[in-house]
């Protein structure tokens, strides 16, 4: 039976080899640029990783553009909390979900509407880190061209951060990202009965 001594001894030795390897990761990282990251999947928590990275950039002075795309009519808390910053430019598309709408055309217009601020963000040297909330669903609803994004994202300035989110993404955009990270619905409330709440929900 192993002693405490060399269960110590066999963990200094396993977190030796450990810090060699991630040493050795760090030292070839030596690129620095603005990354695309993409946040997907069906599972809960997309848009709060994405506002949770506005967080820590506007805790490092960056300045941060934000456009929510296909969300409710209701006033989110990350927009009560961001819109006012003076680091934020925020934007809400604020036409609620599709099948609240029922409309295709506006749906359209509307997304095109909110796209051309997008766009000006993605094109502002200013902005350190760009979150394009929803934005996914545009291209499964035909709603704008995905060439567009592509075309913006290419153009950005280069030490521009973004940040994608929506359930579905396409496989031209997911072929650009730096990062993509797929959250997996295992269980959610919502399902069992239990309506969307301030504060976890929106």
């Amino acid at each position: 039976m192993m002693t405490d001594e060399q269960r110590d001894q066999r963990h200094h030795a396993r977190m030796q080899r450990k810090k060699a390897i991630i040493d050795a990761k760090i030292q070839r990282a030596t690129e620095e640029r603005g990354i695309l990251v993409i946040l997907k999947g069906t599972g809960k928590g997309k848009s709060s990783s994405a506002f949770g990275m506005v967080a820590r950039a506007l805790g490092h002075d960056m300045q941060v553009g934000i456009v929510q795309f296909i969300k409710g009519k209701w006033q989110t808390g990350e927009e009560k909390l961001f819109a006012n910053h003076p680091a934020v430019r925020f934007e809400v598309m604020g036409t609620g979900f599709t099948w609240d709408t029922q409309d295709r055309r506006a749906d359209i217009a509307a997304s095109e509407q909110s796209w051309s601020k997008a766009e000006r963000m993605l094109a502002d040297e200013h902005l350190s880190l760009v979150v394009l909330d929803e934005i996914t669903y545009l291209f499964q609803y035909d709603y704008l061209p995905l060439e567009k994004l592509l075309t913006a994202l290419s153009r950005r300035p280069a030490h521009q951060h973004v940040v994608i989110t929506g359930r579905p993404c396409p496989d031209a955009l997911e072929a650009v990202a730096d990062t993509i990270t797929e959250v997996r619905n295992q269980r959610h409330a919502f399902a069992s009965g239990i309506k969307a709440q301030p504060g976890i929900d929106w």
